[in-house]
């Protein structure tokens, strides 16, 4: 087989997505809001300004040499136009303020049209991009999941629905469904290649939860693309293991994971089958906190323990906005050229972040304790849902608890999950005790923990 140089990305990644042989793994830089410290933009101009974020994409097409690369990360367009109130940051995409169905539980109708919200903008950038690079590089189109987008249109109770309201949520995740399709259709007509279904809150339900509930949206949605020729990718964050098989059973073409999953672990389910795995380079305590051989390092040991069949290697989720350019150059390399990568880390060593932290004394507290760990709940779904559980429960409680969140893209906050032994996030602990993992608590169940703490 010949081989494939750097300027056949996209054949190389759309042959790797069709389950062919190939003698070379695809790289996969998700680089949202990231693009834009490239140009020196904020996230917000990026999302916001057509010309900004086309001039951002194609330096990130010339610095990072992808295979395939996103064109926008920013699983808020469907709910900004379905009616969800924004608020916008300007190192990260902007998240939902509010959810138009927290009372009124009337299914909407409106499918969103070319002309609504940043869609306008999104498709011509997807134009110009398929016109100046779509040839050598492969586009994904990113759609926002149905589990998702009923969760930013409903807030945090979609989480107690399918015990108290099943049928308004089976619903609601249909209405949400024909969204994908709609939103789908348009980016396959600007000339995507690859569809990816983002769907971050996966992470947070049960198997059981996953087959009553999601199965059939899903399965719809990658069955639809079939019938447009159109190849596709699940995008899930958080600690999704549990639910790796349930998402092989929708036939997707590939899965991408973050490093809350076990790569080695999640390939031998996805290869049972032949579902294309992708990932999962950790977003802070490499990519952004790491040094560039750190990197290499990482990417060096998942080609060593990984069947090459069926890969692509990519940043777990959406890059954050402050990982440095060397860092993502270092990834690229160890992708392209493996064997001279070894050389250059035949000395390499890990060098552990020597930052103490000191825990509270939770054995004194005055009240209690509730610590929230995310990843940034400015910037991930899940995380963000985490942390507005635990802030609902102190407004219930009148502020007699005390919430904190610790964000792991701040060094002492890596310190701090290390000292307590936390392996997934996001989490809540309470008064120091690991309460809920990857699991969004709803109000009530949150309360309830809170009491039993109380109660001693």
């Amino acid at each position: 087989m010949a081989k494939l140089s750097p300027l056949d990305g996209r054949q190389l990644l759309l042959a790797v997505l069709r389950h062919e042989k190939t003698d070379q793994v695809p790289w996969v830089p998700f680089a949202g809001v990231h693009a834009g410290k490239l140009k020196g933009y904020s996230g917000r101009e990026i999302l916001t300004d057509g010309g900004k974020l086309f001039e951002a994409l194609i330096m990130v097409n010339e610095v990072y040499q992808p295979d395939g690369q996103p064109v926008v990360f920013d699983l808020q367009v469907e709910a900004e136009i379905l009616g969800c109130q924004l608020l916008w940051s300007e190192t990260a995409p902007p998240s939902v303020a509010s959810h138009p169905l927290a009372q009124d539980m009337t299914i909407p109708t409106h499918l969103p049209q070319p002309d609504d919200g940043r869609l306008p903008i999104i498709l011509d950038v997807m134009r110009r991009m398929k016109q100046v690079v779509g040839e050598k590089t492969a586009l994904f189109g990113l759609v926002t999941g149905p589990f998702t987008l009923a969760s930013h249109l409903r807030g945090t109770d979609i989480f107690i629905d399918s015990v108290d309201h099943p049928d308004f949520l089976t619903d609601l995740l249909s209405y949400t469904t024909q969204v994908a399709f709609r939103i789908a259709d348009y980016y396959l007509e600007a000339g995507m290649d690859v569809i990816a279904v983002v769907d971050p809150l996966v992470s947070q339900i049960s198997p059981r939860h996953f087959k009553r509930f999601m199965s059939e949206p899903f399965s719809a949605i990658f069955d639809y693309l079939r019938t447009k020729d159109a190849l596709s990718s699940f995008f899930v964050c958080g600690d999704a293991t549990k639910n790796i098989e349930v998402m092989c059973q929708t036939s997707p073409d590939s899965i991408f994971i973050d490093e809350n999953i076990d790569m080695v672990a999640a390939k031998q389910i996805t290869d049972r089958y032949n579902i294309t795995l992708g990932g999962n380079i950790p977003l802070t305590t490499r990519m952004l906190l790491g040094t560039q051989q750190d990197n290499m390092a990482y990417v060096i040991d998942l080609l060593d323990k990984l069947d090459h069949h069926n890969l692509v290697i990519a940043p777990g989720c959406d890059m954050p906005y402050d990982v440095p350019v060397e860092n993502v150059i270092g990834v690229m390399r160890a992708v392209r050229e493996p064997e001279q990568t070894r050389k250059i880390l035949e000395n390499y060593q890990s060098v552990e972040s020597a930052i103490e932290v000191t825990l509270p004394n939770y054995t004194n507290l005055k009240r209690p304790l509730v610590e929230v760990f995310t990843i940034d709940s400015d910037t991930c779904a899940a995380c963000s849902y985490m942390y507005s559980a635990a802030k609902r429960a102190a407004q219930e409680l009148n502020g007699a608890i005390d919430v904190i969140e610790y964000k792991i893209t701040q060094p002492e906050n890596v310190a701090r999950v290390k000292k307590l032994g936390i392996t997934h996030l996001p989490c809540i602990l309470i008064n120091g005790e690991l309460k809920f993992s990857s699991i969004i608590p709803s109000t009530r169940e949150l309360l309830e923990e809170i009491d039993k703490v109380e109660r001693g």
